[in-house]
């Protein structure tokens, strides 16, 4: 069974990014852990820029989820992806609260040289934001 939240960044990942769908998701204690930055992103506008450039930089791709396991309050979505010819694969691990709020969400990305074909890209969209 779905929980309404990963319907909701269904919505948004699959569906024309709107920055509206994505700033109703997260909470304003957001976190975002990156797969390429050591520190955690800390705060709504911050995770909203991630995932915002996360969106611009997939929506151009053959980006799919392969996989879902949904909990009451957690989801791990994986992930594939081509990016200038290289194969990416991750997960999306996310956690919201009681108001259905996105609390945390974590990348893991593999393999490397899928992290390093992303990590330039992902930096030009970040200062663009």
């Amino acid at each position: 069974m779905t929980s309404s939240v990963i319907e909701r960044w269904h919505q948004f990942i699959g569906g024309g990014h709107d920055p509206a769908v994505l700033d109703a998701l997260l909470d304003d204690d957001a976190v975002f852990y990156s797969p390429a930055v050591f520190t955690p992103q800390e705060g709504r506008q911050k995770t909203a820029a991630y995932l915002m450039a996360a969106a611009k930089m997939f929506g151009g791709t053959d980006f799919h989820y392969v996989e879902e396991w949904v909990g009451d309050r957690s989801a791990v979505l994986e992930f594939a992806a081509t990016v200038d010819g290289v194969y990416v694969n991750g997960v999306d691990l996310i956690t919201w609260n009681d108001d259905g709020r996105i609390v945390s969400f974590k990348v893991m990305m593999r393999p490397f040289k899928g992290l390093q074909a992303i990590m330039p890209k992902m930096a030009e969209l970040l200062q663009q934001s």
